[in-house]
């Protein structure tokens, strides 16, 4: 092959790798992301900035930060003047500060203000989630003024701008689309609506998901102590934002890192799990010692071994009901801490009941099976309390969790399943032990 043809092929390669990333940004990010952070920054590396920039906002964190750090100056420093500022922040946090002061001080002044200003607030607040950039037009501009000022601005996925007074003072909201047919001499004013809402920088996350599901909107300002809008949080950002706290939450509650994705490395995901395999694995003897206690009675009616599994495994799916229930509550903030009476009575009353008809089922199931009707009563009495005790237990566990300012997905699971496994143990055995005479 002469070079000729090797340069001809070697174009078209990076052409091709350039329209798949500009068309598949996520298929792209997720067949890069297994490959060592070395190598994901040669290709980068090698592509117009443009191609490049969808994949950073469906990188992993722990990804993104890594490859960030391999590529080279003048990449890096191209990257975060282009990037979304809330992206470019949630890579920069997870760099060290003397990276971060180093960045800053190489970029361009104003974008490093809007970067420095974004990492100032907290991680879950509505600062973190906004986008600085927003476009401010005044009521006595003109449509026409208005239309230079969007197209010399160039806004990205934005359907509304807002305009402020003389102070920037927060005065009103215009559609796009209004700007967009109205007559060119028509002002600003004419056409604006009122501002239905707004959030403060330092508001949490939950506050903005609130205001946008009661007004419907597509965005929300975000304002500062004195009402002068410093950004606009898009209901898109927001959307991605709940959807990786979302998929974050599943991991956690069973013990994997919430840095851990699909694809990443064995070593990586290996030193993530297996603390929390250890801790489990403690919580697990703790229930074998319950077992151990009723050894004596197990060995004179075996058939109690046999059944042990069933009362278990009901409570643990009852409890995870419960606790599945609250979380979500919490997490949409339908409940505080200050509810707990009213949904701890609700899943206890749900336990009793659900608790009433299982034992129902298992104790003819068990009768006809053992023709003992002392063990039908025993387990039935067991799955009651034990369906009672995991109700209780998955109200109680992330409500209490987060009233001692712990995340109630972090160890959620762990938690509930040794209560219900040693709730189900002892009720069982200690339930056989007291009507012994009877088996």
């Amino acid at each position: 092959m002469s070079i000729s043809e090797t340069a001809i092929e070697l174009v078209a390669e990076k052409a091709l790798t350039q329209r798949y990333m500009l068309d598949f940004p996520f298929e792209a990010a997720q067949i890069l992301e297994t490959m060592p952070a070395r190598v994901i920054a040669e290709i980068l590396e090698a592509q117009v900035i443009s191609a490049v920039l969808p994949l950073w906002q469906y990188f992993a964190v722990d990804v993104a930060e890594h490859v960030f750090l391999q590529l080279t100056e003048v990449r890096q420093l191209k990257l975060l003047t282009e990037l979304d500022p809330a992206i470019s922040v949630k890579i920069l946090s997870r760099a060290g500060g003397s990276k971060v002061d180093s960045v800053l001080a190489s970029l361009d002044k104003h974008v490093a203000v809007e970067i420095k200003a974004l990492l100032e607030f907290p991680e879950d607040s509505a600062g973190r989630l906004m986008d600085p950039r927003a476009v401010n037009l005044r009521p006595q501009m003109t449509v026409e003024q208005a239309q230079l000022k969007l197209r010399s601005s160039k806004p990205k996925a934005v359907n509304e701008v807002y305009a402020v007074d003389d102070q920037g003072v927060l005065a009103g909201r215009v559609a796009i689309q209004e700007i967009a047919i109205a007559d060119p001499d028509t002002t600003i004013q004419d056409i604006m609506a009122p501002i239905l809402t707004y959030v403060q920088a330092l508001d949490p996350k939950e506050d903005v998901v609130d205001k946008l599901e009661k007004y419907k909107l597509n965005s929300i300002p975000v304002v500062d102590f004195n009402m002068q809008l410093i950004g606009v949080i898009r209901s898109a950002r927001l959307l991605k934002a709940f959807q990786e706290e979302m998929s974050v939450d599943i991991q956690t509650m069973v013990g994997a890192s919430k840095d851990e994705r699909a694809l990443s490395k064995t070593s990586f995901a290996v030193a993530k799990r297996l603390p929390w395999l250890h801790i489990n694995l403690l919580t697990a003897f703790l229930a074998s010692a319950v077992v151990g206690i009723f050894e004596s009675t197990i060995a004179q009616f075996t058939a109690l071994a046999v059944l042990l599994p069933v009362v278990a495994g009901q409570s643990g799916n009852a409890g995870a009901q419960s606790l599945a229930v609250t979380m979500r509550g919490l997490a949409l903030r339908e409940i505080s801490v200050r509810h707990w009476p009213k949904v701890v009575l609700k899943e206890v009353n749900v336990g009793l009941l659900n608790g009433a008809a299982i034992a129902l089922t298992t104790a003819a199931c068990v009768y006809i099976w053992s023709q003992s009707a002392g063990l039908a009563l025993v387990i039935a009495i067991a799955m009651v309390i034990s369906m009672i005790a995991a109700g209780f237990s998955g109200a109680v566990i992330p409500i209490t969790l987060r009233r001692f300012g712990q995340d109630p997905a972090q160890s959620s699971s762990i938690i509930l399943t040794t209560v219900t496994d040693v709730v189900g143990f002892f009720s069982f055995l200690g339930t056989a032990a007291v009507l012994a005479t009877m088996l």
